[in-house]
């Protein structure tokens, strides 16, 4: 068996393959390449892979298709979509799907790792990890249903609370505007609803409200709590 961990990049274009393979395994990654969607999906059962790279525009089928039906066999592979700069459409379709993060091209190699890293202990935490989530001076204990900053208790409203629970048990994850609306309200709706809640959770929990470095914008997708 091949050391380290492995890692299924999903690309038709042999350059980008080959800057993967080249960059990641010296940093702990094996390997394993797909050029289309028919084969990442025989590979994701088959080799088992602790995390897939997936760009989008596939020459079979769309990469949202391979996402959709890896849900749908109920495989919990982390998945990082790789999306062309300016393809803001095809990130959240893709998230919503149930990818769990994604990266810009070009993208820098120290980013990258550092997601798939994340990504990876996301995995751990779904597979049991501990109900008591800490960041910076934040912490959120899930079983007690208790926030704290420097040690003191913070108060919210229960859909603060909801809010915020679903980031911590997604930390490091992308959610989109539209699987949080459907979570904490049960319908997807007026995004400018969440944006005021976001808005005071960072006044309540952020040291800096206007520079947050706990519950993080993407623009134009959805947010993600600072892992």
């Amino acid at each position: 068996m091949s050391d380290g961990v492995p890692i299924l990049i999903v690309d038709d274009e042999p350059p980008i393959r080959r800057l993967l393979r080249t960059s990641l395994g010296p940093n702990g990654f094996h390997v394993i390449e797909a050029e289309n969607g028919e084969i990442a999906l025989k590979l994701a059962v088959h080799e088992k892979p602790d995390v897939m790279l997936l760009d989008l525009g596939l020459p079979d089928m769309d990469g949202g298709e391979v996402i959709r039906r890896l849900r749908a066999s109920g495989s919990k592979l982390p998945i990082i979509v790789l999306s062309s700069r300016g393809d803001e459409k095809g990130k959240v379709e893709a998230l919503d799907l149930g990818a769990d993060d994604y990266v810009t091209k070009p993208f820098g190699m120290a980013e990258l790792i550092a997601r798939i890293r994340a990504a990876l202990r996301h995995r751990v935490q779904d597979d049991g990890g501990t109900p008591v989530f800490q960041t910076g001076d934040v912490s959120v204990d899930l079983t007690r249903r208790k926030v704290t900053r420097a040690g003191e208790p913070v108060k919210l409203s229960p859909k603060e609370y909801d809010i915020l629970r679903m980031l911590v048990v997604h930390a490091g994850k992308v959610l989109t505007h539209r699987m949080l609306m459907q979570e904490v309200w049960g319908a997807a709706g007026d995004v400018q609803y969440l944006r005021i809640y976001i808005r005071q959770l960072r006044q309540k929990l952020e040291q800096d409200p206007e520079r947050p470095e706990i519950i993080l914008t993407e623009t134009g997708v959805g947010y993600r709590l600072a892992d």
